[in-house]
């Protein structure tokens, strides 16, 4: 954020690969260094008492430079105190909780950090499959996707997945929300942990050249000698 001239400038990250929104990332070391990077970021919130509450792979941004990034805090919130139910029916119903969505499970109570990881998980398993991983589409009726969030048995990774791989979105996964692991847990799963080799993104490395915002630069103060460059 800078001051220049009396306007109030924000700069914010040019992320040149745009959204995850659509990616197919089959490859389990590829999708684990994804992980690892939105279990940071998340880690990082829900340390501070954040929640997002609408994570989905729109809201996931990337660059050439293989960097991804958690957008869009619309709906995110501050909790006051690590108790706080935050209760309040915002994000995209396709990757809620079943607790959220049906405030009947789990005695009423909703926990943020929690409602990540299940979105989260759902997140990745799309990912890897490259299409939404409950049997009905993501933009189906409310009525169709409260069935098949809440009645249904959990999605999981199928068969040909690594062990490692199908665990992970198990413990993203888990009906009852205080069963699914932490952010910082899910940091140290062996499918996180295991796959630390650096491997092609989906994304190009090399991007078109595009135009960046950069701060104004400041103005030095004049100087009673000169010098050339290099002297």
């Amino acid at each position: 954020m800078f001051d220049h001239s009396g306007e109030i400038q924000v700069l914010l990250e040019f992320m040149d690969g745009g959204s995850l929104e659509g990616a197919h990332v089959p490859n389990e070391a590829s999708l684990a260094d994804l992980s690892r990077q939105i279990l940071s970021g998340l880690a990082y919130l829900h340390r501070r008492h954040i929640v997002h509450r609408d994570i989905k792979p729109s809201n996931l941004l990337i660059n050439g430079r293989r960097q991804v990034k958690i957008a869009d805090f619309g709906v995110s919130r501050v909790l006051e105190q690590t108790m706080d139910p935050c209760n309040s029916s915002v994000g995209t119903i396709a990757y809620m909780s079943p607790e959220r969505i049906n405030t009947d499970l789990n005695h009423g109570k909703y926990d943020g950090y929690a409602g990540d990881i299940w979105s989260l998980g759902v997140s990745v398993l799309e990912f890897y499959l490259g299409k939404f991983p409950f049997a009905v589409g993501r933009q189906g009726d409310w009525a169709s996707l409260m069935c098949a969030i809440c009645m249904s048995q959990p999605p999981e990774a199928p068969a040909t997945a690594s062990r490692e791989f199908r665990d992970f979105i198990a413990c993203c996964l888990q009906r009852e929300p205080a069963r699914r692991w932490s952010a910082q847990q899910l940091l140290r799963h062996p499918f996180i942990v295991q796959n630390t080799t650096q491997v092609p993104s989906q994304v190009p490395h090399q991007l078109p050249n595009r135009h960046q915002l950069l701060p104004p630069r400041p103005i030095l103060p004049a100087s009673g000698s000169s010098s050339s460059p290099g002297s």
